[in-house]
């Protein structure tokens, strides 16, 4: 029996990308494979995490990297990084930060849901314009660095990373960035770095296909050692968010298959899925569906997004989506609005093919026409 099965719970056929809701990604057998050969013996955690971190350093041609427990640990390991260094006194005070620099200058439009993360260090925000003469003024002596993140949903007009970084560097401070979602493409592996980023952590569980619950921080190796020291199995801020012996072996063997995957093929394979649900939507009265890629940097997968007069159909798009994963079989699409991420954004529904198995996106195009057209 499936252990799901077991347990009285329904799969899901995933269209909604590599969301935490819905698992992360799959894992390819051989990271499932390197995590049971981890299990079957017992090791020191502290040279398994420096082992690990050398090893993808090398593999993705970066200063140091560091395994932690997810990316949102990673924004708080990162920040804990910057108010500690490698002291040991600094790293036992926190999340007490009486005497420490403690606050991340940040961009008002770079806040977002996640970023609280940073917030269980003790550490808090001071909020910039899209302003170079306010991150000047705003970077004085309580302030430890220099939050910056990467995503779709970031408006166009902040200031780029190397403008943010120049500043920063010229004030003595570092600057950290979440980059959870920002690959592919695989140049952004290195490419944060080139363009000035102190640190900067990926999910470990999304396109790299590794546990979810796994981070990677890259950057300077000073503050990737802090970085460290303030992660299980020390007594520090990170314990909190620990990382298995298993999960760290999965990683590195995720990043090992990344690194060396044929991108150009998966792309390929993408833009067939892609094409085969645009034709199966095609022809819907009040219905347009096309192809998009995401705004920015990152996480450039191209996805089917289908958008419709709600007041003409009767149906909105949140209670599509509540009917697809109702359905049978179930099916997650990501549900795209305002509420869910700020702005003006119209609503629609996103259909990601990467995270669907061969003929999976016929089922989800059918399973979209049939509501659409009742």
């Amino acid at each position: 029996m499936e252990i799901y099965d077991a347990l009285g719970v329904r799969p899901i056929i995933n269209a909604s990308g590599t969301r935490t809701r819905v698992g992360g990604s799959l894992m390819p057998p051989e990271v499932v494979a390197a995590m049971a050969s981890a299990a079957r013996q017992y090791v020191d955690m502290e040279e398994l995490h420096i082992a690990a971190g050398r090893r993808i350093a090398e593999l993705i041609g970066v200063e140091a990297a560091h395994v932690c427990g997810s990316a949102t640990a990673g924004i708080a390991l990162m920040a804990a990084a910057c108010m500690t260094g490698c002291d040991p006194a600094r790293i036992a005070q926190l999340p007490e930060t009486d005497g420490l620099p403690h606050r991340f200058a940040v961009q008002r439009g770079h806040r977002n849901e996640f970023d609280r993360a940073l917030l269980l260090t003790g550490a808090r925000y001071v909020e910039i314009g899209a302003d170079a003469d306010e991150l000047v003024a705003a970077l004085d002596e309580t302030v430890a660095g220099v939050y910056y993140t990467f995503a779709w949903f970031c408006p166009p007009d902040a200031l780029s990373l190397p403008q943010v970084a120049e500043i920063a560097h010229a004030a003595g401070r570092p600057v950290i960035v979440d980059v959870a979602a920002e690959v592919p493409p695989l140049s952004n592996l290195t490419r944060y770095a080139a363009e000035g980023a102190d640190l900067y952590v990926f999910s470990g569980g999304k396109a790299l296909c590794g546990p979810q619950a796994t981070g990677l921080i890259l950057g300077r190796a000073d503050l990737v050692e802090a970085c460290r020291l303030n992660d299980c199995p020390n007594m520090a801020i990170g314990r909190a968010a620990k990382t298995d012996k298993e999960s760290i072996c999965g990683l590195v063997k995720a990043v090992e298959l990344y690194v060396a995957r044929d991108h150009d093929a998966e792309m390929a394979e993408w833009e067939g899925r892609v094409q085969q649900m645009l034709t199966m939507l095609g022809g819907l009265e009040g219905v347009r569906a096309w192809r998009q890629m995401p705004a920015g940097s990152g996480q450039l997968v191209p996805h089917v997004a289908v958008r419709w007069d709600e007041a003409a159909l009767g149906l909105t798009h949140a209670v599509a989506a509540d009917h697809l994963l109702a359905g049978e079989p179930r099916i997650a699409v990501q549900l795209i609005s305002a509420e869910h991420y700020g702005g003006a954004l119209q609503p629609e529904l996103r259909l990601h093919p990467h995270t669907l198995a061969p003929g999976q996106a016929e089922t989800v195009a059918e399973a979209v026409r049939r509501l659409l057209q009742r």
